[in-house]
C-alpha cells in the first residue's frame, strides 16, 4: 500500500515503472519524472484502464476517492470510462444551454400564437431586463435568488406589474427547458408570493393587446343588447371613464362627418371636485378615430333620435345602467379579470410600452392627457386640457388600429341577440345605416 511519503520519494528511472496501491490503483512513474495515477479494471471480460490525473495536483487520497467512485460505477454494470465521458459531455452541453439561448428557442417556438407587437414586447422585456443579468447562466444552474435579483431590479424602478410579467416569462422559459430535458426545476415558480404587491384597490385589467382583443370578441359574441356591445367597443376605443361613456350625449359629438371628429365631454361631467367641474375651458377633448365614428354610425338608428348615446332600456331619458358593460364582461367569463374601468389601464400600459418601443418617450405625457390625468407638478387651474390635440389624434389612431385588428365591423354587432332565441323567433333585424350615411345636423 502506498503512502504520501513513498509517492513523494519516487524517482524517475530509464523505463516507466509502477507503484501499486490497493484495489488495482497504481502510480505510473515516467522517465521524465511524471507521476500519473492509473487504475485497472475489468469490464465485460476486457481489461481496461482509467487515468485519474497527475501527482501532486491529485493527491493519494484524491486518487483513492476517484478509484472508489469509479468502482461504484463499475459495480452498477457501467463502464467507468464511458460514464466519465458522458458526464463531461453533459456538463459541456449544460454550460452551452444558457438562459438566453433557451429563451430564444422558447420565443421562436411560441411566438406564432401571439400578435407581432405582443411577441416583440415579450422578447424586448427579456433583452432589457433579463439577459443582461442572467442570460449567460446555464439554465439548469439557475436558482430562485438569481431570478429574484432580476425581479427586484425591475421593482426598484417602480415597474411592479412588469416584474410580475417578467417572472411569468422566465417561468415559461424554464418550463420549456424542463420539457426539453435541459433543466430539472423552475426557479421562478414560487417567486410571485414574494414580489411587491400591486397597488391596493387596483381595478383588474387585461393589459396585453392580443388577450384584450380576444376578450372583446368573446364579450361581443355573448348575449347582450346591441347598445351594450357598441358601448363596450367605444369604451375600449376611447379609454374614457365608464361614467363618462354612460352619460355621453349626442350633443357632445362634433364634426362626425368631418376630418376631425371630436367628443367634447363637459367639465361638469368629469371626475374631480367642484373646482374641476366649474373649470372654464375644462372640457375633456376626445379625438374620435374612424373606428369610433363607425360605432356611432351603427348606433344612430337605435338612439340618434334621443338625448343619450347609450340610453337605458326602460327609460330613454336616462343613461344606461352602470352595471350593463360589467355584467357583459362577467357573462363572457372575465369576472375578476377585467372590468369596464380596466380599458384605461390597458390603454395606458399598451400605449406606454408602444411609446418606449418606438423611442417616443415624450408621448407619455400626451397619453396621460388623453386619460384626463393632470401631471403632479401642474395645478388643475393652470393645465391646458386642449394641448397636443393633433398628437392625441395620431395616438388615438395607433391605438384604434392595434385594438380593432381582426375585430368585426361595428355594424355587425347589431345582429347578435340580446338573449337566446328559438327556431321560430319573430325577432326582426335592427336597421343598418347605409355606407353614404351622414349624421343629421343637430340644433
Amino acid at each position: 500500500m502506498l503512502t504520501e511519503a513513498k509517492v513523494r520519494a519516487a524517482r524517475p528511472r530509464p523505463k516507466p515503472y509502477k507503484l501499486t496501491d490497493t484495489n488495482r490503483l497504481f502510480l505510473l512513474v515516467t522517465p521524465s519524472g511524471g507521476k500519473l495515477w492509473r487504475w485497472g479494471y475489468t469490464f465485460d471480460g476486457k481489461q481496461k484502464g482509467m487515468a485519474f490525473g497527475a501527482y501532486p495536483l491529485v493527491t493519494l487520497s484524491d486518487a483513492r476517492a476517484k478509484r472508489d467512485e469509479a468502482y461504484t460505477t463499475l459495480c452498477e454494470g457501467r463502464d467507468p470510462t464511458i460514464a466519465k465521458k458522458l458526464r463531461v459531455e453533459a456538463n459541456l452541453e449544460a454550460e452551452r444551454q444558457t438562459f438566453e439561448r433557451v429563451a430564444r428557442e422558447w420565443h421562436a417556438n411560441a411566438k406564432a400564437q401571439w400578435a407581432a407587437v405582443h411577441a416583440s414586447d415579450i422578447f424586448r422585456s427579456l433583452e432589457r431586463d433579463v439577459f443582461p443579468l442572467i442570460g449567460e447562466f446555464p439554465i439548469a444552474s439557475l436558482t430562485p435568488p438569481h431570478v429574484l435579483g432580476v425581479l427586484r431590479a425591475i421593482e426598484q424602478r417602480g415597474a411592479i406589474e412588469t416584474a410580475r410579467r417578467v417572472r411569468q416569462r422566465i417561468s415559461a422559459v424554464c418550463i420549456y427547458a424542463i420539457a426539453q430535458g435541459i433543466a430539472q426545476n423552475d426557479p421562478a415558480e414560487k417567486l410571485g408570493a414574494v414580489l411587491k404587491p400591486l397597488r391596493k384597490g387596483r381595478q383588474p385589467a387585461i393589459t396585453q393587446i392580443e388577450p384584450l382583443r380576444t376578450m372583446i370578441v368573446a364579450a361581443e359574441g355573448d348575449y347582450a343588447r346591441p347598445i351594450t356591445r357598441l358601448a363596450l367597443r367605444l369604451l375600449a376605443l376611447t379609454a374614457v371613464r365608464p361614467s363618462e361613456l354612460r352619460g355621453a350625449l349626442w350633443a357632445e359629438m362634433e364634426d362626425l362627418d368631418g376630418r376631425e371628429p371630436l367628443w367634447r365631454i363637459p367639465a361638469a361631467r368629469m371626475k374631480g371636485d367642484l373646482d374641476r367641474k366649474d373649470e372654464i375651458d375644462g372640457d375633456h377633448l376626445v379625438p374620435l378615430t374612424p373606428q369610433a365614428v363607425g360605432v356611432l354610425r351603427a348606433l344612430w338608428p337605435l338612439t340618434g333620435g334621443g338625448k343619450f348615446v347609450f340610453p337605458s332600456t326602460r327609460h330613454a331619458h336616462k343613461p344606461m345602467s352602470e352595471n350593463a358593460i360589467g355584467y357583459l364582461l362577467n357573462r363572457a367569463g372575465y369576472h375578476g379579470r377585467h372590468v369596464p374601468h380596466g380599458f384605461r389601464a390597458a390603454f395606458s400600459t399598451i400605449m406606454n410600452e408602444w411609446a418606449e418601443r418606438e423611442g417616443k418617450s415624450h408621448d407619455r405625457k400626451v397619453i396621460d392627457l388623453m386619460l384626463a390625468h393632470v401631471p403632479k407638478e401642474r395645478v388643475e387651474s393652470a393645465y391646458n386640457r386642449a394641448a397636443y390635440l393633433p398628437r392625441r389624434r395620431e395616438l388615438a389612431d395607433v391605438w384604434a388600429e392595434m385594438l380593432t385588428d381582426g375585430l368585426p365591423d361595428p355594424a355587425s354587432l347589431l345582429a347578435g341577440p340580446a338573449k337566446e332565441i328559438g327556431l321560430h323567433s319573430r325577432r326582426r333585424m335592427l336597421p343598418i345605416v347605409e355606407a353614404d350615411f351622414r349624421f343629421p345636423a343637430r340644433t
